[in-house]
């Protein structure tokens, strides 16, 4: 089994790999029965996590850590100790599902919106113009978590197919939070949290240009799509947050 570098990085320990790197990884791992949680934050994520006891209890038991937020790669290297790259749970999604379909690993795609699990599934898939049979979604209705005959249709899903790769597509922190839960269902299963992948691979959702995630402004795109949703966390917290997580980032280094 492969061991990684960890660079803490505002007292988080993320683990230094590359997107490549990771998939095979975890694909190495879940074919040998061996699974995990991958926790990818980004800026808001890293906030909840130094400003919310609960949230850090949450993901607490998580077994890697990625940068998915290019403040935090440059943090890194501002501090001295650099991570390799930037890996968004969004470019992991992608490469990790070819990995493991090509493979012939058993994959569940749980949330996103209506049919984008379906979608995104078909437009990855390694066949024609539909994926393979380790391939199988499961879309809950908005509320599931406070259903409980939703929580148990999940419950059996996963019980049913035992799949080796599980990714979920929810806002933060519901799906650390059903992620947690499910997790003895399937203890040898790679779990993954990857907010709106889903949707972006789909279609349904635009992500920004290569030029623009690269220079770290894919907040802004993502802004200009939703802004009434995501104006607080973007410009009142992410900002402000990010400002400091560089300068607390120069100052260490500056003392070591």
């Amino acid at each position: 089994m492969t061991i990684f570098k960890i660079v803490e990085v505002d007292g988080l320990p993320f683990t230094a790999v590359t997107v490549a790197s990771l998939a095979t990884h975890i694909c190495v791992c879940a074919a040998s029965g061996n699974g995990g949680w991958v926790v990818t934050p980004n800026v808001d994520i890293l906030r909840r996590w130094r400003g919310d006891g609960d949230f850090r209890d949450l993901v607490s038991t998580a077994s890697i850590f990625t940068a998915d937020g290019a403040p935090i790669v440059w943090a890194s290297r501002l501090q001295g100790n650099p991570l390799p790259a930037r890996v968004s749970g969004s470019d992991l999604f992608v490469a990790l599902f070819k990995l493991a379909e090509k493979g012939g690993l058993r994959i569940a795609l749980i949330g996103g919106n209506a049919g984008s699990a379906a979608r995104a599934a078909r437009a990855l898939s390694n066949s024609d113009d539909k994926p393979s049979v380790a391939v199988r979604t499961h879309f809950p209705p908005l509320g599931f978590e406070n259903i409980s005959s939703e929580m148990k249709a999940i419950e059996e899903f996963l019980q049913d197919w035992q799949p080796q790769i599980v990714f979920i597509g929810l806002p933060c922190p519901k799906q650390e939070e059903l992620i947690k839960r499910l997790r003895p269902i399937c203890p040898c299963s790679w779990f993954l949290g990857v907010g709106v992948s889903f949707s972006f691979v789909a279609g349904d959702v635009r992500r920004a240009p290569l030029w623009v995630q690269r220079a770290g402004l894919e907040w802004s795109h993502r802004l200009m799509q939703e802004p009434r949703r995501l104006v607080k966390r973007y410009i009142f917290h992410g900002l402000p947050f990010a400002a400091g997580l560089l300068t607390r980032a120069l100052l260490l280094r500056l003392v070591r």
